[in-house]
């Protein structure tokens, strides 16, 4: 039996249409593999891309001979709609590494699932339906997502199984790599899936997208799912969507991918949606008023016998597309004269070149968002002094980016009153601990954190902080969990938490078995 030639793309990036554009440069700056070096890369001890293709790597190697083709991953620090050239530079890349590939027994597919670009609304759709094209209906393609994808007709159509994390924060992500090389060894051995996809009027806020059990109704609609005990049933996928995505697209949606069962697959997803609906109060979110939460963060400095506080900053989080540098909560710190307080990350690129050229131990005038015109990049200066340098490189030890290489980019710690400031030249969420512990910082001694991160830092903070211990902070930013404050012009309406739907009827659709859609 001949090994199977199996193919690797993929095009990942979440996208912020209120964001400024995402260039071909955010993607060479974090991750942007050819050919040559995707295989390479999947198979080091800590790679740079996701970790989806080395668990899917690593699975194949270990099922069975098989032959990888790798063609190209692209992938970036959640931005802006992507400048539509790049974009298509990527496809006509893709296109051409694939018929160059041929014949071809399979393609595994990894993307984010929430991009747009400035000129497309499902460019996510249009890699799918080029793949498809190029291979013929009957090569198996399977392909992982982000829960916070925005999911397509034609992203269901052109493959045989989509698959979505089921963790959030994002701890699973080689587990759904490594369940779709088992699905895709499955197919390549004649398996066939039938699917049924249904999208609810619901674009809930990434906050109240929570699985830890207890979070709320999506959390519930993912346990209900995995205690499902069905040898018919390949995947259940319940994908909240990306809310500022802002297109036609855009909802949570429920996929029960099943063994041709057609039948099940639409009762599944029936019941499951039926139940959010039930429970769809509970995805409008509550925050906390910056004020209010820096007064609990100034008595908990001033109180040793209380708990430490850690502050995130959800409107600021560059994992959603966030610039990483609105001043609102610093400013209120200083004001409340907060002492034993980190915080973490703030990109400026400029401010780390003058901490550079200042030296470390010395002082200067730390000038935010000199040349920052984003809306909320608000500028602004504080005295400051420079407690130690870096170059931004480390490797991940909890949560989503454990065991995975990250480049901050030239770094500086500031002093600035009584809480110490990180500083970073390439934009990134903080939810890894290394960010603050490569300068020194132990996490445990301070009384707050405040962090620029919207909920991914819980899988790697909470050895440090329980629940009971994380406020979510209501400050502005492109991230706001209020989405009231945007102008959509895409998303459809009415939905929740945006408007007051109080009747809908799930619309199930694409249940037949996929060979005979094809």
């Amino acid at each position: 039996m001949k090994s199977p030639r199996i193919a690797i793309l993929g095009f990942a990036i979440e996208s912020n249409r209120f964001a400024p554009v995402s260039t071909r440069a955010d993607f060479v700056s974090r991750a942007y593999l050819p050919a040559a070096s995707l295989l390479d890369d999947a198979r080091k001890e800590a790679p740079v891309m996701t970790p989806e293709i080395p668990a899917f790597v690593r699975t194949m190697d270990a099922t069975s001979p098989w032959t990888p083709v790798p063609i190209l991953f692209a992938n970036a620090e959640s931005g802006g709609p992507v400048e539509h050239a790049f974009f298509a530079d990527t496809l006509r890349e893709f296109e051409h590494r694939l018929r160059e590939a041929l014949p071809l027994d399979a393609v595994y597919i990894c993307e984010h699932g929430a991009a747009i670009t400035t000129e497309e609304d499902d460019p996510d759709g249009a890699v799918f339906t080029l793949v498809r094209s190029i291979v013929g209906p009957t090569v198996p393609i399977v392909a992982t997502i982000d829960l916070h994808a925005n999911v397509s007709d034609r992203m269901v159509d052109a493959v045989d199984a989509l698959i979505s994390y089921r963790r959030n924060p994002h701890t699973d992500m080689a587990e759904r790599g490594a369940e779709a090389a088992r699905i895709l060894t499955e197919l390549t051995n004649g398996m066939r899936t039938a699917v049924a996809h249904v999208r609810m009027p619901v674009c809930a806020p990434p906050t109240q997208l929570l699985t830890a059990p207890g979070t709320g109704p999506y959390a519930e609609m993912i346990r209900r799912a995995e205690a499902l005990d069905d040898p018919r049933i390949v995947n259940v996928s319940i994908v909240g969507g990306f809310a500022f995505a802002d297109t036609p697209k855009n909802g949570l949606t429920v996929l029960v991918t099943t063994r041709g069962d057609a039948p099940l697959a639409h009762q599944v997803a029936n019941d499951l949606v039926s139940y959010a609906w039930q429970e769809r109060a509970a995805f409008t979110p509550v925050l906390t008023p910056v004020d209010e939460a820096v007064r609990l963060a100034k008595a908990t400095s001033d109180d040793p016998s209380l708990a430490p506080l850690l502050l995130a900053d959800v409107a600021d989080n560059p994992g959603g597309g966030g610039r990483g540098n609105t001043p609102f909560v610093l400013k209120a710190l200083l004001q409340y004269e907060v002492q034993d307080a980190i915080l973490g990350v703030i990109t400026d690129p400029d401010l780390v070149v003058d901490a550079y050229a200042a030296g470390t131990g010395q002082t200067l005038v730390a000038r935010f968002n000199r040349t920052e015109t984003t809306v909320h990049s608000e500028p602004f200066d504080a005295p400051a002094r420079v407690l130690k340098l870096h170059d931004g490189k480390g490797v991940g030890r909890r949560g989503q980016l454990a065991g995975c290489s990250f480049d901050l980019g030239p770094c500086a710690a500031l002093q600035i009153g009584g809480v110490t400031v990180i500083v970073i030249s390439k934009r990134h969420q903080c939810h890894e601990p290394m960010f603050f512990e490569m300068f020194g910082i132990d996490i445990a001694r301070a009384r707050v954190v405040v962090l620029k991160s919207r909920g991914h830092f819980r899988a790697a903070f909470d050895e440090f902080f329980s629940d009971a211990q994380i406020v979510s902070v209501d400050a502005p930013g492109l991230t706001s969990p209020i989405l009231a404050r945007f102008d959509f012009r895409k998303l459809p309406r009415p939905a929740i938490p945006l408007d007051d739907v109080s009747t809908w009827s799930p619309t199930v659709r694409a249940v037949l078995p996929r060979s005979e859609l094809r």
